[in-house]
């Protein structure tokens, strides 16, 4: 079927305009034709629409009716912008994660088809357990205030406890619907459980530390609440119920007693409260847990010993030595139990797990007051149990070459199922799988139990690994799907151009070199040609091939092997790095992970900086990338050099760093091998140079004057700079400091180095040029009051130049407040805040010149600045929080600056600088209309055709990255939070006067 015709094409936002005087003459045909006043100034008075927003059009004569359709018809002449169907995801890619899995829960039945899951990134989702792709999802506040405590499945509902107890909400699981959601009282929460009645679930108990509160499954009303006895020196931690009309609480006493209250499920009364005495008892949430007909188990390592009793009598606990199962403790591990309930409305399993080491589990039994061993596991690494229908299986997970789980060299493993009730493992339940070398082991195990049409058991597995990496797998190992959830935290991130095809490697090569000879370089050329011919063949058969196939059957499939630079540049190899300390490279135009490494010794909490020492410039010398790693706790840092485009380790050893590190910089020399130099600071002010060769060396002691740097220390509101002597020590230059008493700094932000400037000044309307004040050197630094009072907080900002430490600038936003996002690109400094007495976001930019004629054309020197800028200041409102801010950068700086806005509702803004411009004039004049000056207007609106990413909403945005392309009018967006997006923001062409040879 042949594709339609464009015009024919289905819109998604923003389409085809009609010219300002077209539609200004057409306005006026139409409010004259209804006897209408034609309004002033339609053109600057328009804007852009949704053409889907468009109200209906009621085709009436002149009167009320015949107003409404002038000014509908006058809507439809606005500009509008659109997206064409056919053009979703061909720029542009998204791609959604959850994060590391906190709760999860697997549907017991064959057919299934959705996991419910809630993370540690305070997002609760299903995914599609067929394919891996999330079904729904919801995103909830980052801080504190979204944490999810704990959730439990009951049927279609899914019922979490939020907010450290606050918030209580019920959801559908198939669509994601929320079914209601109350909010309780604040208090410590400790733990939430469904409680049955009658033989079905009717209630979810919510257990606090002073508090007790029963509410109902259907609509969250609470049914009652009572208050616990002695909560200021008995610690509340378990609540139990199995469908007898009385829900039981368990707190205690360290090292003295337990409490155990029993609540009637109808009215909340105390129908009993006992005391036992445990001297050795410090805690309940572990080493304890509840089973059967109300007996709780405890184990104690000192004794090597467990201990039962029953919550409705009033005996003491009965001790078990372990020795008398043939089990032993290892020495200094917190032993841990778990048993199951498949059903509130009835009694938990008798049957537990204890775990008496970490590679050491044992299935035990408590029937009728008696303890047995089930089975023992001294090589397990993971369990879990699961029922379906009435059958209970305990799974357990171990290294497949039967050693210890935690050494597991070959990364093979292997899950089998075992009869809960006796032990028994069942045949033909075996799952085995195997990860890469360089991954973890596995730190999480979920299984989904079904029975097969014999009557047989089969089950799928859900692994998560300690890099946050999901597998699902089938009998016999087959992985269904996997994910890598370590995406939804990137913390750093670079773009690095692809290496050139052999066709491209030899067109650079084609005339070889002098010392071949004529006859060698006319044959070189000869060669070089047919290979291009021969490529050039190759890709017209291939586009031949592909008009003849369906689209839907064409695949355009990325790999490793087939990566090459594009005409443009566009192409590239997205390295980045996550927070649990794993290595991505991702090309740019897909979306496709083409390798992963992971860094076994990173610690969480660890801190990263990737920097790009080698480019792929520089053939046949492979590009190179070194990441400084640097230990929370510590301080310790470690580097790890590799090959981006590959992710293979470099040979290349990097230095043994033996003292934490302050600072690190890329210095503008290179090695014999075109490797930039990497400098690092220590805590001791010591230089590490990297590599560290005689004739870097030698360059350094010629340069080392001119090296300057600066370390800021936040704790201490000291700003200090240094500077690099020939001996390759340093020594202070210069110190600022800040009175942490008053203010503290909270942002320290320089200009890119990669970063070009065009043009030196600006064309003013009287054909006078107004310079730039073009300092590499400058740093703004944001500060902010100490004091939270609205009335007494402020924003600072400093203007500091690295290398003198002179103060360029100073100004007070008064009765303002954080989050401060600022952007800091040639001469200008943009940065957003909270106006707390007007109670709005503004802008503040800041621009420096040096007036009508330049101290020094030539070159630039902080050292040499006799006169200090001129600084022109202006303040906006603009009408929204924001969550990220960058600006575009190209390859020349030629084309205009885009603000690259993140808003909290997922958009994504494109604000052209010329907006926040502090030289718009209130009233235009001549000048500043040749100059192009927008008038003032002290709000910045946002339109909805600046948002580069339509439809595709990003949650929780944290960060934004640009880089440029090979086309001028092309800048390279990729967009950090939980659903990491990818875009070529193409609307920065405004450089339609630029001839077409200072573009390409």
């Amino acid at each position: 079927m042949p594709e339609p015709t464009r015009s024919k094409r289905r819109l998604l936002g923003n389409g085809s305009r009609l010219d300002t005087s077209e539609r200004k003459d057409l306005g006026t045909v139409i409010c004259r034709l209804y006897g209408l006043a034609v309004p002033d100034g339609i053109p600057e008075a328009s804007r852009r629409l949704d053409l889907f927003s468009l109200p209906r059009l009621s085709w009436r004569r002149p009167g009320c009716g015949g107003v409404s359709a002038c000014l509908s018809l006058l809507l439809l002449l606005l500009p509008a912008d659109a997206v064409y169907e056919d053009q979703v995801g061909k720029f542009d890619w998204r791609q959604q994660y959850v994060g590391k899995l906190k709760f999860a829960s697997l549907e017991a039945s064959q057919g299934s088809k959705k996991l419910i899951v809630a993370t540690e990134k305070n997002v609760m989702a299903a995914f599609n357990s067929r394919t891996g792709e999330i079904l729904w999802r919801h995103v909830d506040k980052g801080t504190s205030e979204g944490v999810v405590d704990t959730m439990l499945i009951h049927g279609q509902d899914a019922i979490t406890v939020s907010n450290g107890g606050r918030i209580l909400r019920s959801w559908e699981t198939n669509i994601g619907g929320l079914n209601w959601e109350i909010s309780m009282d604040t208090g410590s929460f400790q733990m939430a459980s469904l409680v049955g009645s009658e033989g079905s679930v009717k209630y979810v108990a919510v257990l606090k530390k002073g508090a007790l509160s029963l509410h109902y499954l259907s609509n969250g009303h609470q049914k009652w609440v009572e208050q616990l006895p002695d909560s200021e020196t008995v610690q509340y931690q378990l609540v139990y119920s199995y469908g007898t009309g009385v829900v039981y609480v368990l707190g205690v006493s360290p090292q003295s007693h337990v409490n155990v209250l029993s609540f009637s499920v109808e009215d909340g009364e105390i129908a009993k409260q006992s005391r036992v005495e445990v001297p050795w008892i410090r805690s309940l949430s572990q080493s304890c847990t509840v089973m059967g007909e109300a007996v709780l188990v405890c184990v104690d390592v000192a004794t090597a010993s467990l201990y039962a009793f029953s919550l409705d009598s009033n005996e003491e606990m009965k001790q078990v030595l372990l020795e008398s199962l043939g089990l032993q403790f290892q020495e200094t591990f917190q032993a841990r139990l778990w048993s199951t309930q498949p059903n509130p409305a009835s009694a938990s399993r008798t049957h537990f797990f204890v775990q008496l080491s970490p590679t050491h589990f044992a299935l035990l039994q408590h029937r009728n007051g008696v303890l047995s061993l089930l089975r023992d596991f001294p090589q397990a690494g993971l369990v879990t149990f699961a029922t379906t229908n009435d059958k209970t299986v305990a799974a357990v997970l171990t290294c497949k070459a039967e050693t210890e789980f935690l050494s597991c060299h070959n990364r093979s493993y292997v899950t089998n199922l075992y009869l809960a009730e006796t032990g028994q493992r069942l045949l033909d339940t075996t799952v085995s799988f195997t990860l890469e070398k360089s991954s973890p082991r596995p730190e999480q195990l979920y299984i989904q139990v079904f029975l097969k049409k014999d009557d047989s058991v089969g089950y799928r597995t859900l692994v998560q690994t300690a890099d946050h990496m999901l597998l699902f797998l089938q009998q016999p190992g087959k992985v269904l799907w996997s994910r890598e959830e370590s995406l939804a935290e990137v913390v750093s991130l670079q773009m690095v151009d692809l290496p050139l095809t052999g066709a491209q490697a030899e067109l650079e090569g084609e005339f070889g070199k002098k010392a071949d000879g004529l006859l060698g370089m006319v044959l070189k050329r000869l060669s070089s040609q047919l290979i291009l011919l021969q490529a050039w063949t190759a890709h017209l058969w291939k586009l031949f091939y592909d008009a003849r196939r369906p689209r839907s059957l064409i695949k355009n499939e990325i790999n490793i092997d087939n990566l090459a630079r594009d005409e443009f540049n566009l192409q590239k190899m997205i390295v980045v790095v996550t927070a649990s300390g794993k290595l991505f490279g991702i090309e740019s135009s897909s979306g496709t992970i083409l390798w992963k490494q992971y860094l076994q010794d990173v610690k969480p909490g660890s801190s990263f900086k990737l920097m790009v020492q080698r480019t792929t410039a520089h053939f046949p010398h492979p590009p190179q990338c070194t990441l400084l790693v640097k230990d929370k706790e510590t301080g310790q840092s470690t580097l790890y050099v590799f090959n981006p485009i590959f992710g293979r380790w470099s040979q290349v050893a990097p230095p043994v760093l033996k003292r934490p590190i302050l600072q690190s910089l890329l210095l503008p020399i290179m090695d014999q091998d075109y490797a930039k130099v990497l400098l690092l600071i220590d805590d001791e002010y010591k230089v590490t140079i990297f590599p560290a060769t005689r004739n870097v060396l030698r360059q350094l002691e010629e340069m080392a004057p001119s090296v300057s740097f600066y370390l800021a220390n936040v704790e201490q509101g000291k700003l200090t700079g240094r500077r690099l002597r020939k001996d390759l020590t340093t020594e202070q230059s210069w110190e600022i400091s800040i009175p942490t008493d008053v203010q503290r700094i909270v942002t320290v932000k320089g200009k890119r180095p990669n970063e070009h400037v065009h043009s030196q000044g600006r064309v003013m309307g009287d054909r006078s040029v107004l310079y730039k004040s073009l300092n590499p050197n400058l740093l703004a630094v944001v500060t902010e009051s100490t004091d939270g009072h609205h009335e007494r907080t402020f924003i600072g900002i400093y203007l500091i130049d690295s290398v003198t430490g002179r103060i360029i600038h100073s100004s007070v936003q008064r009765k303002a407040k954080g989050p401060v996002h600022i952007v800091h690109s040639e001469n200008w400094v943009v940065y957003q805040y909270w106006n707390t007495k007007a109670r709005r976001n503004e802008f503040t930019v800041l621009e420096l010149y040096e007036g009508t004629e330049q101290y020094n054309a030539t070159a630039f020197s902080s050292l040499d600045r006799p006169f200090l800028p001129q600084v022109l200041q202006q303040s906006y409102i603009f009408p929204s929080a924001i969550s990220a801010m960058e600006v575009t950068i190209t390859e020349r700086g030629i084309t205009s600056r885009h603000l690259l806005i993140g808003l909290p509702s997922g958009a994504i803004l494109s604000l052209p600088k010329a907006l926040l411009d502090p030289r718009r004039p209130e009233i235009p004049t001549e000048q500043t209309r040749e100059e192009n000056l927008i008038p003032y207007s002290p709000d910045v609106q946002i339109h909805a055709e600046r948002f580069i990413n339509y439809n595709q909403t990003i949650s929780r945005m944290r960060g934004l990255y640009t880089a440029p392309s090979g086309l001028e009018s092309t800048c390279l967006c990729n967009f950090l939070p939980l659903a990491p997006w990818s875009s070529r923001q193409r609307r920065v062409i405004l450089h339609t006067s630029c001839p077409k040879s200072s573009i390409t």
